[in-house]
């Protein structure tokens, strides 16, 4: 999301760091870029022209214009204002009583049932007992997928068979979760293809007979402009807490995120990334604003790197690194836990990689990707006595692993290749490592590689 946004800002201040300083002339030339950039990236003309107006306000001070970086006040001056834009702060689900009762709203195909489930993912992630319960009582499509989704990713599931009042529906799950310990009720209502008087009239007894905690309005992030008056409507009607925002990872204009917080002055709280069924993510303007900005993200990239890495696993394969005595196991292991990352494009969006645009960056991955699926069928293809020992590999088994691969034996012999020069770098490392531990800095010294070699 926002790829194409964030292109063409970052072509734009990369135009500002040729100046010697900010001139109300160049100044207005930038200002024009941006206008465009936003208009092209489906972000509404009140949005443009108030965020436009703001950063022209904030860029006519001496201080800025004085400036002997240009091109990096121009960059505080447009994250301030995308920061402020897109809500300036994480906004926390409010879950203060017990059970907390969360009501899913959004027209059919917005991806609320899907959301419900990874909701209640998030919350069973943070050590909380969710329920999800089945609100929508006109499609029996819809009570079906969400039962299958909590079977297929072991969250408690609540419905009332051949049951028409929604009422009825939450009363039941209510008692429900006080006799099973839930601490936390999803509600997933019913979505149309448009809003209607029904629909709210419905939504609006369960508001008013029950406290709830959360009103979360899913909104499809590549809806486009039609995701500002779907919001309004919603907001108008029910008050609506929070956003959610869906397939936040597709490849989309983002504008509708900008305007439909704009217009309706309520927090993006949560997002969700791709149609895996993932715990959804809690929304930080201020990463967003750095990841458009081509500044990366390394905060979340770590949180990731905190939640799904195991710890022990990665210390054991650490020491085998260093010292040259891991296996084409080990080099799996690896991959899964890179995997676990997200994918390549993703890791690289959270990379402060200057000059990486949209394209390149998909070449990468695309590649990356690539070789990693072939480096997956070679270990595959070998016995695992030869995963564990790579040293096996002798001409007649590297033909049979080919063969069994279905590659080329050249393609096969450069990965080998590869990995055992990887293998010695890393004994390299590993000695300098503990010449460092005993001896300090002159001993490290005299390790110190010498044509292109480790003593």
């Amino acid at each position: 999301m926002f790829d194409s946004l964030s292109g063409r800002l970052q072509e734009i201040i990369k135009k500002t760091a040729g100046n010697s300083q900010l001139s109300e002339e160049n100044m207005q030339d930038a200002l024009r870029e941006i206008r465009r950039a936003l208009l092209g990236a489906d972000v509404s003309l009140n949005v443009v022209k108030s965020f436009v107006s703001n950063i022209k306000d904030k860029a006519q001070g001496q201080e800025v214009i004085k400036s002997v970086n240009p091109s990096q006040m121009l960059v505080k001056i447009v994250n301030d204002e995308l920061v402020e834009l897109l809500g300036r702060e994480k906004s926390p689900l409010n879950l203060d009583t017990n059970p907390s009762l969360i009501m899913m709203l959004g027209l059919q195909g917005s991806g609320k049932t899907t959301s419900s489930a990874k909701l209640g993912l998030k919350f069973k992630k943070e050590g909380k007992k969710p329920l999800l319960v089945a609100c929508d009582v006109y499609r029996p499509a819809a009570i079906l997928q969400l039962k299958t989704l909590c079977l297929d990713n072991n969250l408690d599931f609540y419905s009332l068979d051949d049951e028409k009042d929604v009422r009825k529906i939450v009363e039941g799950a209510l008692k429900y979760a006080k006799e099973n310990q839930n601490t936390v009720l999803i509600l997933d209502t019913a979505g149309r293809l448009q809003i209607d008087t029904s629909m709210m009239a419905e939504l609006m007894l369960i508001e008013r007979m029950y406290p709830l905690n959360e009103k979360l309005l899913v909104i499809d992030s590549m809806t486009g402009q039609e995701a500002i008056d779907v919001a309004r409507n919603f907001d108008e009607q029910l008050g609506i807490t929070g956003i959610i925002l869906t397939k936040l990872d597709g490849d989309t204009k983002g504008g509708c995120a900008l305007s439909v917080v704009y217009s309706t002055h309520k927090p993006v709280k949560l997002v969700g990334m791709g149609e895996k069924i993932e715990p959804l993510e809690d929304f930080y303007p201020d990463r967003m604003a750095s990841r458009i900005l081509g500044m990366g993200d390394i905060v979340t990239l770590v949180e990731k790197a905190q939640q799904n890495i195991d710890v022990e696993e990665a210390k054991k394969l650490e020491e085998k690194f260093l010292k040259a005595q891991f296996s084409f196991e080990d080099f799996l292991k690896i991959q899964k836990q890179i995997k676990m990352l997200g994918s390549f494009d993703g890791i690289l969006g959270m990379l402060p990689i200057p000059g990486l645009n949209k394209d390149d960056r998909q070449k990468i991955s695309h590649e990356g990707e690539k070789q990693f699926k072939k480096m997956e069928v070679f270990i595959s293809s070998m016995t695992p006595e030869e995963r564990k020992n790579p040293d096996l590999l002798n001409a007649s088994r590297k033909k049979r692993i080919a063969r069994g691969a279905g590659m080329e034996l050249g393609e096969l012999n450069a990965f080998v290749s590869q990995f055992e020069q990887m293998r010695k770098m890393m004994q390299g490392l590993g000695g300098l490592k503990q010449a460092f531990k005993k001896g300090g800095k002159s001993a490290l010294m005299g390790r110190m590689p010498r044509n292109g070699r480790f003593r």
